[in-house]
């Protein structure tokens, strides 16, 4: 199965790769999009990879800040998949930019008025934040007769780095989705529920992603301690996921309802237009309908669960795209289509072939840095959390 995984991951790399020659070779020449949309494919999977980072963590602080007894063996885990991730939605984003070289000059000329600034100085914190708690965490098992002092004082360090932890996530996450909503000119993005709407699906496609994760790499497949976390992290999985589905009729009911164009119309591109199957099929059934039944049906196995938590993180790649895209399809003025005729001029989009393998590449990387973790770092390794467990949290000692 490692083989086979490595195999499949290496062959993507290696395809993905072509598509990032092209990318570093020719610029966006290749990319699908146009000057009315500016935005495509990459900027979609920076927003759904950040948020599946943004979710993994969170999780994690249940284990070491919240001390939820049924999972405190997946905090090292819910931690590399954070951090793997989050490289992914870098290398993404760094990739869609039309001047790679001149990144460092975010921190070089700052700009305190810029909320895409802000996100950069947020994501370099949250990095090396994640990369402090991995150390923490790993510590005792790296080095030989750890103290218990150490183990202690490890631990208080971890649960301090997590509360931390909380409202830099939050703060970044809901910082994409304010970065869309203060965009007065699109009244599609233009809502405050966008930000909250943006942390909730980081919730549920993170804890979809972990569940998938924990269901085919945890080691021990037979121990109750599996079971018992696999169970826990569906029931959450499911609860998240119809919380945001609640988000999302509420937003498509006032969308759909107004009967300004520029209100309705990106509504109405998402259920009936070119990509309806994006909604329709990717989201709703493939990542909605057939994983509740998936998960919520009578002791489903550990497989059901986790190509049912798979599903999920699938359809979240097509609710990011349908985020982006009909925001931009939609333009400012009626008859402004009308007046170019030049193919980068028009206001249809669909990703080419070279942004699908840089898109591929992306992912094979942040999942090749995930199976080097695992490979190299104990993160499966069982951990009690200190203190006596009561119900299901875990006392403070």
């Amino acid at each position: 199965m490692k083989k086979t995984t490595w195999l499949f991951v290496v062959a993507a790399l290696v395809v993905g790769g072509i598509g990032l020659y092209q990318r570093l070779a020719f610029g966006h020449a290749a990319a699908g999009y146009s000057s009315p949309i500016p935005w495509g494919l990459w900027v979609a999977t920076y927003i759904f990879l950040i948020g599946l980072s943004a979710g993994a963590f969170l999780l994690s602080t249940l284990v070491y800040v919240f001390r939820i007894k049924e999972i405190e063996s997946l905090g090292r885990l819910a931690l590399l998949t954070a951090l793997a991730t989050l490289i992914a939605a870098l290398v993404t984003i760094w990739l869609d930019l039309g001047q790679m070289g001149r990144f460092w000059r975010v921190f070089a000329s700052p700009n305190f008025h810029s909320a895409m600034a802000w996100m950069v100085w947020l994501y370099t914190a949250y990095f090396l934040l994640l990369l402090a708690e991995l150390f923490f965490a790993l510590r005792g098992d790296l080095i030989a007769n750890p103290s218990q002092e150490m183990s202690a004082r490890d631990k208080r360090i971890l649960k301090i780095l997590g509360i931390i932890g909380i409202p830099l996530a939050v703060t970044f996450h809901g910082g994409v989705g304010t970065l869309f909503a203060v965009v007065q000119a699109r009244p599609y993005w233009n809502t405050s529920l966008f930000p909250i709407l943006f942390l909730v699906s980081a919730l549920s496609s993170g804890s979809a992603l972990l569940t998938f994760v924990v269901a085919f790499v945890w080691p021990d497949k037979t121990s109750q301690k599996f079971k018992g976390a696999l169970k826990f992290l569906a029931r959450v999985v499911v609860g998240l996921l119809l919380i945001d589905l609640l988000f999302e009729l509420a937003e498509f009911i006032v969308g759909t309802y107004a009967t300004a164009p520029a209100h309705s119309l990106p509504y109405h591109l998402i259920l009936f237009g070119r990509n309806w199957w994006v909604f329709w099929l990717v989201h709703l059934l493939i990542g909605a309908v057939i994983p509740i039944v998936l998960l919520t049906g009578k002791n489903p196995s550990a497989n059901r669960i986790g190509w049912g938590a798979l599903l999920i993180v699938l359809g979240f790649l097509g609710v990011r795209y349908n985020i982006v895209i009909p925001g931009l399809e939609v333009p400012l003025f009626p008859t402004l289509p009308k007046a170019y005729i030049e193919a980068k001029l028009n206001y249809i989009y669909a990703p080419t072939l070279n942004e699908w393998l840089v898109t591929l590449f992306t992912i094979a990387l942040g999942t090749a840095i995930f199976l080097l973790g695992i490979a190299i770092l104990p993160v499966t390794k069982v951990q009690a959390l200190p203190g006596k467990r009561t119900g299901g949290v875990v006392d403070e000692p």
